[in-house]
């Protein structure tokens, strides 16, 4: 990582409401891990399974729990949630630089649209009919902005990222490269035959300060918007479906796959590969662990799990020969229960 200005222990408690133990003055000037941590960086331990870790690192800085500083002989920062405390600390060692306001000269914008004077619009961008893009917003190279879209304030579109039609996005959302929204969803209707596309006309709406990941796809409305409340985290390669809502504080993990109409409550957490069939809802505050197929709505706060760990081959086509008698076993052993009745 690249050096940045000093910052000493004393400054950084001052800043984030921290206490200090050992030498204040102790300064850093970037971050890394426990074991990989010279003595002008900072680290943090939260993890428990990491504490052997901490007798030898040579961090200038440890950023831990009261409980954990006890022989510690170094310099720390107790924090009521280490994790919590770093993520604030590293940003300041991740500064991001300014996009040059104004519109770069092979940036493509039609007539109707309206950039404001402090924005950024990258080169070999273009912007489509009426679509707005807001003060100090910032739209990398290559992004495509079609019609009727609007940009917040502060917002970041990093690079090549797709706005088809009628994307909405609040204040400070930032969406990261290859990002596709406002593109068809998947409406079909079968006559004689064949397929018929049925006409998505609606649009998507993005929270404040909601962050959608690379690669990841989230369809319009067909008739209503699809919606992503604010502070929403999701990570790449997630598919949304068109009239899907997402409550704010709820985070996604990559290849996730949500079908059309499903409404996810607020802070839920969907770890990798989760899919959740349609026209489903999962209430408020629920976590659904990797793997695992979501097919009926959950009403109830909590974690959820369907995935089966991976096993030796052997073991597994065992265990798949006895699922598939599992009919016939519950029928044998239900009709002996009525025999002994």
């Amino acid at each position: 990582m690249t050096a940045h200005a000093p910052l000493t222990a004393r400054a950084l408690a001052d800043r984030f409401a921290l206490t200090v133990h050992g030498d204040p003055d102790v300064a850093v000037v970037g971050v890394a891990t426990l074991t990989a941590a010279g003595p002008d960086r900072l680290a943090f331990l939260s993890n428990p399974r990491y504490r052997p870790q901490l007798a030898h690192t040579a961090a200038g800085i440890v950023v831990l729990r009261e409980a954990d500083a006890e022989g510690f002989t170094g310099t720390a920062l107790i924090a009521r949630d280490p994790y919590v405390a770093y993520a604030k600390i590293a940003a300041l060692f991740a500064p991001r630089a300014d996009a040059p306001a104004g519109v770069h000269p092979s940036a493509v914008v039609h007539a109707t649209a309206s950039v404001d004077p402090t924005a950024s619009v990258g080169p070999l961008t273009t912007i489509g009919a009426r679509s707005v893009i807001s003060a100090g917003a910032t739209v990398g190279p290559g992004c495509t902005i079609g019609e009727d879209c609007v940009v917040g304030e502060g917002a970041r579109l990093v690079a090549r990222v797709s706005l088809v039609k009628r994307v909405r996005l609040g204040k400070r959302v930032t969406v990261h490269p290859g990002a596709v929204l406002g593109a068809d969803g998947f409406g079909l209707a079968m006559e004689a035959g064949r397929w018929l596309n049925v006409p998505q006309l609606g649009g998507v709406v993005v929270g404040d300060d909601s962050d959608i990941g690379a690669n990841t796809t989230i369809d319009c409305g067909a008739l209503e918007d699809t919606v992503i409340e604010e502070d929403v985290r999701l990570d790449n390669l997630i598919q949304v479906a068109h009239n899907v809502h997402i409550g704010a504080h709820t985070a996604i993990a990559g290849c996730v796959g949500i079908a059309g109409s499903t409404r996810i409550g607020r802070y839920c957490m969907l770890a990798g590969k989760v899919g959740v069939a349609g026209h489903l809802e999962i209430c408020d505050k629920v976590v659904v662990h990797a793997m695992t197929m979501v097919s009926a709505s959950i009403t109830e706060p909590g974690e959820y799990s369907s995935g089966i760990p991976a096993q030796p081959t052997r073991e597994w086509r065992k265990n798949a020969v006895r699922i598939r008698q599992l009919d016939s076993l519950a029928r044998r052993i239900g009709a002996r229960a009525k025999g002994d009745e």
